[in-house]
């Protein structure tokens, strides 16, 4: 297999978010299927909305989840410098080669008289076109003014790899500034020259950029250079499946939801998932697998929804899939007051127990504070129960009481105490929606907890005994 180049090339304007990660990912899986190369290229020549942290934030996602580029602004290669900031005299080159051959002219409107023009085409009721407004003779471009590519307008028809045949007239092209009077290239020139000169042979990018593919097929040919293959992706679509994903539908960077106890092997096999499949019910994937499996074709032309519930559900099982040592190591930051002062041997213990409840590593202090003190009572969460609201206080109390006398003759074992919490449903004449909620309750006094027999067993039989009687004799 030839070797592919792909790049992620986002412009440091702010923070990203799952979506861009998303395309970086795919990109990163087709170079690296290949043997081939994933650069990563900043593309800020926007400095009106450059934000200087961005770019290590970028950086340092990129790198959270294990999408290791090749080559980029931290990581030298052959084709470097890896900001176009940095690139400028070669766009200079360039954009001299179009003057040089008369496919390039300076711009020598103000911006009030483009908006003139823009006027006039709406009152005529016609899209507007710079190219019916060339200037007759434009003055020497030195610099100080925009340069516009002179365009060639004509019908195109390219093969996209995910799209399929797509085509466009030349109503579609137009003349475009390549260089502004600050002397800083365009996305629409720059990425182009970039491209070439890093010898990249995939583009993925998104649907947005369809309506703009002829105006670039264009400058191709006025450059006289080769194109890319090009792979538009469907966007990650909202929850709800009516428009394209944005932070108002709760989207996070990478390093929010890490910082939040997702797993980054969960969060790749997630994005992975989203607008790809290999063709079967598979849902877990690791890194290299998709690596072995991915390919353009099984991308569809449609969006696929984001959903935070199948997330959720690919995070839990990560971590039941993490040994309790490794999971130790993942759990260092997300401890409670009381569990990060633990000795290691009993986080350890616990962390056996928990596991198979946590969905996000955040999850800990709740599934396991009370394992290390003695929880604060609190009935109401008797109360609220929809089951042991419908039980009286003086039933509770007895159901504790013959459960306290049971577990007081019990060998203390997952097992044994497993047949005593049996028999007691028996005893007690109860449910175990009843007498085993009851029970959970009242020695952990939390939301969640792990299976009972295994909690009871890592509190111990003297800890235990004492909270039942603790709740036994507490009276409202």
């Amino acid at each position: 297999m030839k070797q592919i180049r792909t790049r992620f090339a986002p412009s440091p304007t702010g923070f990203l978010h799952v979506g861009s990660i998303h395309t970086a990912l795919f990109d990163y899986l087709l170079a690296k299927q290949s043997g081939g190369q994933f650069i990563l290229r900043s593309e800020d020549t926007d400095r009106a909305r450059f934000v200087d942290a961005a770019e290590n934030h970028i950086m340092d996602s990129l790198k959270a989840l294990e999408i290791n580029y090749d080559e980029g602004p931290d990581k030298a290669g052959p084709y470097g410098p890896y900001r176009q900031s940095e690139r400028l005299k070669l766009y200079k080159v360039w954009a001299e080669k179009l003057v040089k051959s008369g496919r390039a002219y300076a711009d020598p409107y103000t911006p009030e008289q483009v908006q003139e023009f823009r006027k006039q085409a709406e009152n005529e009721q016609k899209p507007f076109l710079f190219r019916n407004h060339r200037p007759a003779k434009p003055p020497t471009w030195d610099g100080t003014q925009p340069l516009r590519f002179k365009s060639e307008p004509k019908k195109y028809t390219w093969q996209d790899a995910v799209m399929g045949q797509l085509s466009a007239g030349a109503e579609a092209i137009d003349d475009f500034i390549i260089m502004k009077s600050d002397g800083y290239p365009t996305y629409n020139f720059a990425h182009i020259v970039d491209d070439f000169e890093m010898k990249i042979t995939h583009v993925l990018r998104g649907q947005e950029f369809i309506a703009s593919t002829p105006n670039y097929l264009n400058l191709y040919e006025a450059l006289e250079i080769d194109r890319p293959i090009f792979a538009t992706m469907p966007p990650i679509l909202a929850p709800a499946g009516n428009r394209k994903l944005s932070k108002r539908d709760g989207a996070q960077d990478v390093l929010e939801y890490l910082r939040d106890g997702y797993l980054p092997e969960a969060l790749v096999n997630f994005l992975a998932k989203i607008g790809w499949n290999d063709g079967t019910e598979q849902e877990i994937y690791a890194m290299d697998e998709l690596i072995k499996k991915f390919s353009l074709e099984r991308i569809p032309r449609a969006g696929a929804r984001f959903d935070d519930k199948k997330l959720l559900w690919l995070n839990g099982q990560w971590i039941k899939k993490l040994s309790v040592a490794e999971l130790a190591k993942r759990c260092q930051d997300f401890w409670g007051e009381v569990g990060k002062e633990a000795k290691e041997a009993e986080q350890l213990e616990v962390l056996a127990v928990v596991q198979d409840r946590l969905k996000t590593l955040k999850d800990l202090p709740a599934l396991s504070e009370y394992f290390f003190a003695t929880p604060t009572l609190d009935l109401k969460m008797l109360e609220n129960d929809k089951q042991l609201k419908k039980i009286s206080r003086t039933e509770q109390v007895e159901m504790l009481e013959k459960t306290i006398a049971k577990l007081e003759t019990t060998d203390w074992e997952i097992a044994k105490i497993q047949s005593s919490l049996n028999e007691l449903l028996e005893i007690t004449d109860s449910k175990p929606m009843i007498l085993f909620s009851l029970i959970r309750y009242c020695l952990t006094w939390a939301a969640f907890s792990p299976a009972l027999p295994e909690t009871m067993a890592l509190l111990g039989k003297n800890q235990t005994i004492s909270r039942l009687k603790t709740a036994a004799s507490f009276r409202a």
